[in-house]
């Protein structure tokens, strides 16, 4: 950034919108500079959640009123029952009371929550406005900040209402990661684990060093995601890779009402595709992903039945017809795309639990 003195990494995403990711320590600091080369004078819609808010609202309103922004900011309550419609109407409704024209953006400050939200919602407002992800955890950082996947929950299951809409930038400041719990940092954990397993055997190999330097291994998942969002920014194909683990997980976090954490319920969804994976004539890594896995702290045991998991895949967005595809590893660092029966997912879950 210009003038600055702050060390960062910056991966470029070639997506049908093309845009930075910046990924360093203290970058809050350069979020304001950053802001008047990409947008101009605009007005900023602030969403962030009463955790992030706390530890850090007045920081940050404060360092864009200093760069000269109008800020108008919204907190939604921390936890995933956040993520829902009435929320998202909500705040659409705010951005439409405080004025907020087409050429004003949103900056979604926050976690996952926060930002599947903010994303869905400047799709939305006035048919589209520029939206900034300032991701504050470590998953939202390797995963759902990059990608331009926005979505809410509803009844029938979770990201079932959705867009694609890329943001015009994601500012990753790791040093916000500091004040995560134990808990939510190793959420963060559990996705990065995942690119390891999908795509990268030498991250894989990397993430048994405990703790791992942060902002490589940060730039590295998000370099694996970018390739992957740019080869099929619509999720036809390979961006499918990036669902392992996620079926299962998903489902357990629903059938949890979302007591299981997001990360922790795919760390139990990977253990199970690993599982899967010689059902299906494929490789075997359960004791190698388990290890890694323990090593972090997850509890791997999975408190659902077959039948009360294969009811909530039912519902999963990737199923075809009667088909599910599902990400099963090939080797650590290769991953394949099985599409079944949905009546065989069942067969299969019935052998591992």
């Amino acid at each position: 950034m210009k003038n600055s003195t702050i060390q960062y990494r910056k991966i470029h995403v070639a997506a049908s919108s093309s845009y930075d990711i910046l990924i360093g320590d203290n970058m809050l600091a350069c979020l304001g500079e950053e802001l008047h080369s990409l947008l101009g004078e605009c007005r900023l819609a602030l969403l962030t959640d009463s955790n992030v808010d706390a530890l850090y609202g007045n920081l940050m309103t404060d360092m864009l009123s200093a760069a000269g922004y109008d800020v108008c900011k919204y907190v939604i309550p921390a936890g995933e029952e956040s993520k829902s419609a009435e929320n998202m109407l909500a705040f659409l409704n705010f951005m439409a009371e405080n004025r907020l024209t087409r050429s004003d953006a949103l900056i979604a400050f926050g976690g996952g929550v926060v930002g599947d939200l903010g994303g869905l919602s400047a799709s939305l407002y006035l048919r589209g406005i520029p939206y900034i992800q300032v991701p504050t955890t470590l998953l939202a950082a390797v995963d759902s900040s990059v990608g331009g996947k926005t979505a809410i929950d509803v009844p029938a299951g979770k990201n079932l209402v959705g867009a694609f809409y890329q943001p015009r930038l994601v500012c990753c400041d790791t040093t916000l990661m500091d004040t995560l719990s134990t808990d939510i940092y190793r959420d963060g954990c559990a996705e990065v684990i995942k690119y390891g397993v999908i795509l990268d055997a030498a991250l894989y190999d990397r993430l048994h060093t405990v703790p791992f330097d942060r902002i490589d291994v940060v730039a590295r998942c998000v370099e694996i995601k970018r390739d992957v969002v740019q080869e099929d920014e619509f999720d036809n194909g390979k961006r499918g890779l990036l669902n392992f683990g996620h079926t299962f997980g998903h489902a357990i976090e629903k059938l949890s009402n979302f007591a299981v954490s997001h990360g922790a319920a795919v760390a139990k969804g990977m253990l199970i595709a690993a599982k899967m994976a010689p059902l299906c004539g494929l490789a075997d890594i359960e004791a190698s992903l388990t290890a890694l896995l323990q090593r972090y702290g997850f509890d791997l045991d999975c408190p659902y039945s077959a039948e009360e998991l294969y009811d909530v895949i039912l519902s999963d967005k990737k199923r075809r017809g009667g088909k599910l595809t599902l990400v099963l590893p090939r080797a650590i660092g290769e991953c394949d795309l099985v599409t079944m029966p949905v009546e065989e997912v069942l067969v299969k879950l019935k052998q591992i639990l």
